[in-house]
């Protein structure tokens, strides 16, 4: 919901729920025989991932992505394509998930992760005879693993328990006897996160261990989480993290740590107020690239690239005039420019950035790795020596992630084709680009539409706007299976990115820097009038609905106006009081997003949470949230429910059990999400109820 921050940055996310929950969700769908894209085709789809360039530049491994039925669960495999020929083959298939491949820096090895018997290990296969053995096998599960430069140790984070505070000793139950399950005591401020419930005591901290397998060897200790592990040399591991007291205050804050491992000390390479991460160290070992930004205490601040020395002396900004959020980064060979993902009006692009600032596109069209929604989501690698090879997931608006490779000395081309089994045999949304003028101040929104099979512009179809989170976030033209299941459905389907996204500089995204929701309202509106002037759409059958951040927007949207028939809002926040109280970035919503305490100024949140609008509410809305979101809790849902049934206005609550805020967990859940929304605006559109009164007159005539 906000911009990714504490614990691995927060990331944005989304959510969903079970199939045959409301009753006329499949009434109308098509049948399976159908060319459209319907809800078993989830199942149908495969992406790629996670792609991985050997030093060489000669071949790439990949994480072949694909929905199991059985399971119901998205499942990895490791595959390994041949550069030149393009010729792939399976690598690691079969048994358990595999993922986060890494080659040795020989590219002679294969570090994975997987599991064993329901615990996380790590492999370690070797190229010329396919045979792998377990690195070791974990408590608990490995992040960031990364080779040493000579190829002999491997470094990673993983999480340490600590000593669970206890006030009581309990007494000793009789032998059989059923007692209660003992009290759980909490003393830190995040007591929950998404995704991983309530917390256990303990830390991330920093390993090594042998490449010839062994026992890890613990570096780091003490009650700050450390992460993002990368090797200066082969005697020292930089991290990032916190070590300050007060880091639980200020939650975006971190340094970048250089860790000795003859003796674990740790001494700080950074010193500023603001985040500092995300540390790749160049060929030749003495130039850091990083990550950060000075921290002004605003609800969002892009990302700006830094170098510095290895000692971390001589800190210099990197294309200061590219007025861009900079990504993931990578060294390119020589060692005389990096190579930087960049989110980039609507697209993704790969940006080549030398060391004295100079900067250009070097590859377009990365993303593709968002299943569920457009969101701009991709991965890339680079070869270390020899030939300058990329390798990257490409992505477009009629499939999902692809592999892909670029180079001064390779063919520029896709190299996987992996849903060629299902998709061009479909009858997919044809999408369209185009550009509306904010109702507010005239700036310009980029937004996009997804027109069903047999669309004709008529003014006859329902639009449906789909609102993305974050609100930090960015949409583009990319594949979208929920996207193409409202549109198989008849719904001329439209997104688009209003004032807060990212991808359009700085000042475009901090607009709505404690003017959230605010005018991104009158950009959405701007948006629907388009797709009414140019006869795309009915203005009697508008829909609406969002997730996170766009959950937000639509119980916004429902407060501010009438024209929509029906919405449904999806793991939204509701009452900004309770959710800096209770969310699992309550922190960063207080000093960050609100920067007032909600005891001293509740009229601060008040004023920005829909609940402040219910009273005007009239539309039919749904309300849906995940029984396990600690992002945006389920109370924040059940708020805006009750409100709702106080006013007799329709509105029905669907909880998703075992769901945390993250929409494409689990492919049926994905599916349930867009199946239930559909069967809700069913009810109420006015096309549907007179085919249903012309039908039930010619059964009465019968």
């Amino acid at each position: 919901m906000l911009r990714g921050t504490t614990l691995n940055r927060l990331a944005a996310s989304a959510a969903c729920l079970l199939a045959g929950i409301l009753p006329a969700q499949a009434q109308d769908a098509p049948e399976p025989e159908s060319n459209r894209f319907t809800a078993e085709r989830v199942f149908d789809l495969e992406y790629a991932g996670t792609p991985r360039v050997s030093p060489d530049g000669e071949s790439i491994v990949y994480v072949r992505h694909s929905m199991d039925r059985r399971s119901d669960q998205n499942r990895g495999d490791l595959w390994i394509i041949d550069v030149d020929s393009g010729e792939q083959r399976p690598l690691v298939t079969g048994g358990a998930s595999a993922g986060g491949p890494v080659w040795s820096p020989d590219g002679t090895r294969l570090l994975y992760s997987t599991s064993a018997k329901g615990k996380p290990e790590l492999r370690l296969l070797y190229l010329d005879t396919g045979k792998s053995f377990s690195l070791a096998q974990l408590e608990e599960g490995a992040a960031g693993a990364v080779w040493s430069p000579d190829g002999r140790q491997i470094a990673f984070t993983m999480f340490v328990p600590g000593e669970t505070p206890s006030f009581a000793k309990p007494p000793s139950a009789p032998e059989g006897a059923k007692w209660n399950d003992p009290v759980r005591v909490f003393d830190d401020l995040t007591i929950r996160f998404d995704g991983q419930g309530y917390l256990k005591k303990g830390t991330d901290q920093l390993f090594v261990l042998s490449a010839d397998g062994g026992s890890p060897r613990q570096l780091t200790f003490g009650e700050a989480d450390l992460g993002q592990p990368a090797w200066l040399d082969n005697d020292t591991v930089l991290v990032s993290g916190n070590l300050a007291e007060d880091r639980d205050l200020d939650p975006i804050e971190s340094e970048i740590y250089a860790v000795e491992l003859k003796d674990k000390s740790i001494h700080a390479l950074t010193d500023r107020d603001g985040p500092d991460y995300s540390p790749v160290v160049s060929p030749n070992g003495k130039t850091i690239a990083f990550l950060g930004f000075d921290d002004h205490v605003l609800s969002y601040e892009q990302d700006n690239l830094y170098l510095m020395d290895a000692d971390g002396g001589n800190v210099r900004e990197l294309a200061a005039d590219l007025d861009r959020s900079m990504g993931k980064l990578a060294w390119a060979p020589n060692g005389r420019s990096l190579y930087v993902e960049i989110e980039n009006a609507g697209q993704i692009d790969l940006f080549e950035i030398d060391t004295d600032g100079d900067h250009a596109i070097a590859v377009s069209g990365l993303g593709g790795t968002s299943i569920g929604r457009p969101y701009a989501s991709a991965d890339f690698s680079v070869s270390t020596e020899g030939r300058p090879v990329i390798a990257y997931t490409a992505g477009s608006t009629d499939r999902p992630a692809e592999i892909a490779v670029a180079g001064r000395r390779v063919k520029n081309r896709v190299l996987t084709a992996l849903n060629d089994d299902v998709l061009p045999y479909l009858d997919l949304a044809r999408i369209e680009e185009f550009t509306v003028k904010s109702g507010h101040d005239g700036r310009e929104i980029e937004a996009w539409v997804a027109l069903p099979p047999d669309f004709k512009a008529d003014g006859s179809f329902p639009l449906l706007l789909e609102i993305h989170g974050g609100p930090h976030t960015m949409y583009g033209p990319f594949f979208a299976a929920e996207i193409q299941r409202y549109a198989a459905d008849g719904y001329v389907t439209v997104w688009s990115n209003p004032r807060g996204s990212t991808g359009y500089g700085e000042e475009f995204a901090q607009l709505i820097d404690l003017a959230y929701p605010g005018n991104d309202y009158d950009d959405l509106m701007a948006v629907v009038d388009a797709m009414i002037e140019r006869d795309y759409a009915d203005p009697e059958r508008l829909f609406v609905t969002g997730g996170s951040g766009g959950g937000v927007l639509t119980a916004w949207i429902v407060g501010k106006t009438n024209r929509f028939v029906a919405a449904a809002t999806v793991k939204p926040v509701i009452n900004w009081f309770t959710e800096a109280l209770t969310g699992d970035i309550a922190a960063y919503v207080r000093r960050h997003w609100i920067r007032e305490d909600p005891w001293d100024n509740p009229q601060a949140y008040f004023e920005r949470s829909p609940i402040s609008l219910v009273g005007h509410v009239e539309t039919p809305t749904l309300v849906m949230v995940g029984e396990q979101d600690w992002r945006t809790p389920t109370w924040e849902a059940e708020q805006f429910y009750t409100a709702l049934k106080l006013r007799k206005i329709d509105t029905a609550l669907i909880r998703i059990p075992g769901s945390s805020h993250h929409i494409a967990s689990r492919p049926s859940r994905l599916i349930a999400k867009t199946d239930n929304i559909m069967g809700w605006f069913r009810q109420y559109d006015p096309a549907a109820k007179d085919e249903t009164a012309e039908s039930e007159t010619e059964d009465t005539a019968d």
